[in-house]
């Protein structure tokens, strides 16, 4: 399950983590994005120790969408060491998302 968290600033929760963070760029309005709710929540079981699952809405954070170029909901970003290495616009099954992650684990 995604984890519901207080940062200070963005960089702060990437910079601050151990392990690879996969933000969920989402909106309360779109409904691909509400499909990916329990998909993100199947990947967050089976990878726990190894990954931390962020959602942000976009409405609420508009210069934070903006500066990370989300031009697409849903956008899922992977950031390891606070550097993006991979973005996937789009749903997409837990199953091909974890074979993805994988490499980054």
């Amino acid at each position: 399950m995604a984890v519901q968290k207080q940062f200070s600033s963005f960089e702060e929760l990437l910079s601050g983590s151990d392990l690879p963070v996969l933000v969920d760029f989402y909106a309360t309005w779109c409904g691909p994005c509400q499909m990916m709710t329990p998909i993100l929540d199947q990947v967050s079981g089976q990878t726990k120790d190894r990954l931390m699952v962020v959602k942000i809405d976009t409405d609420k954070y508009e210069e934070l969408a903006s500066q990370h170029q989300i031009y697409a909901l849903p956008t899922l970003v992977l950031f390891k060491n606070g550097a993006e290495v991979d973005r996937i616009e789009g749903v997409i099954q837990a199953a091909q998302l974890i074979d993805r992650l994988q490499p980054h684990l």
